[in-house]
């Protein structure tokens, strides 16, 4: 068997790596989203294939034509590889690309272990239990509407319903109304110039600029509970989010299934997690990404066993890559 590709294809950035079945990382690309469902398929097959192409070239690879592997959120409703298999196809990578969700590489850059858990709160929010190296159970992960509390998106949205109460006169007043207003470049402006319309300029501005976001872009605003000082109203935005989490992860939490719990994403590194009382759950690991454990699908999907000197070959030459 030739060099393996793992792919970890976030919303944010796309991150590509090119390894051998010893698990030494030869080739390392970046680049932007590549979540179709967030970015659309043409865009995420683009740039997909742009951080594939700066792998293999970095590890001098012309082919690849093991099986890929590509980890990202939704890979559910993309079991079909139409959307990236030609483009991958015309830069040289000819197997038939296997989808892996996105939790379960966050719990694999973090665990060689079979059994855990994982928990990430970036934009959005959602836990995996881990049995036998394959999600078990999951919780929430279920979009702006109907979950992902303590997410990025949750916060967001506490923040705005915060400080349009605060201007509407329906909520105590709170540190958030002036950074919210200047990040969103709105003079603090409490007086009413139309009677008939009866609202304090700023709340009719933001409302303005509030609804020209796609819901999904409140979570922007998230940042800001860290930076409100001593502020109640942020405060309680936190401890909430915090406690939303932990019942996120509470609720598929069993004695049954003892390990880590792999925490990724920028807003639960900021927020911590509090696991007191998990009975299943034995260390909190972080991790930045889903990269290597991107990889470390790819080695197993190609009949690789990883124990644990494997992983940590696999972590260390690919920190050497990323510099």
């Amino acid at each position: 068997m030739g060099n393996l590709l793992a792919v970890d294809a976030g919303g944010t950035s796309t991150r590509a790596i090119v390894l051998t079945t010893s698990g030494e990382c030869l080739g390392y690309g970046r680049a932007g989203s590549g979540n179709p469902i967030s970015s659309g398929t043409e865009h995420a097959a683009r740039e997909v294939a742009s951080a594939v192409t700066l792998a293999m070239h970095a590890a001098g690879a012309d082919a690849i034509d093991s099986t890929p592997v590509l980890a990202m959120a939704g890979s559910r409703a993309h079991v079909s590889s139409e959307w990236i298999g030609g483009p991958l196809a015309a830069i040289g990578v000819s197997g038939t690309v296997r989808f892996e969700s996105d939790l379960l590489a966050t719990f694999c850059s973090g665990a060689w272990e079979a059994f855990g858990y994982a928990i990430v709160a970036g934009t959005g929010a959602a836990a995996i239990r881990v049995v036998d190296g394959r999600p078990n159970r999951a919780a929430d992960g279920l979009g702006w509407l109907l979950g992902d509390d303590g997410s990025g998106f949750w916060i967001g949205r506490r923040v705005v319903r915060a400080v349009s109460d605060h201007l509407d006169d329906r909520g105590q007043t709170t540190a958030l109304t002036p950074l919210l207003l200047d990040m969103l470049g709105i003079p603090l402006d409490l007086r009413i110039l139309d009677p008939e319309d009866g609202r304090v300029e700023s709340l009719k501005h933001l409302v303005d600029e509030v609804y020209a976001l796609r819901p999904i872009e409140l979570a922007r605003f998230a940042p800001l509970v860290f930076a409100a000082g001593d502020d109640p109203l942020a405060a309680a935005i936190i401890a909430d989010a915090r406690a939303g989490l932990r019942t996120t992860l509470a609720s598929i939490d069993s004695a049954d299934v003892r390990g880590p719990v792999v925490c990724g994403g920028g807003v639960l590194g900021t927020l911590g997690l509090p696991v007191d009382g998990l009975a299943g759950v034995t260390e909190i690991r972080k991790v930045a990404d889903g990269a290597v454990g991107a990889a470390v699908l790819a080695l197993r999907d190609n009949g690789v066993n990883v124990d644990r000197e494997l992983f940590e070959r696999v972590t260390r030459t690919l920190a050497v890559l990323r510099g």
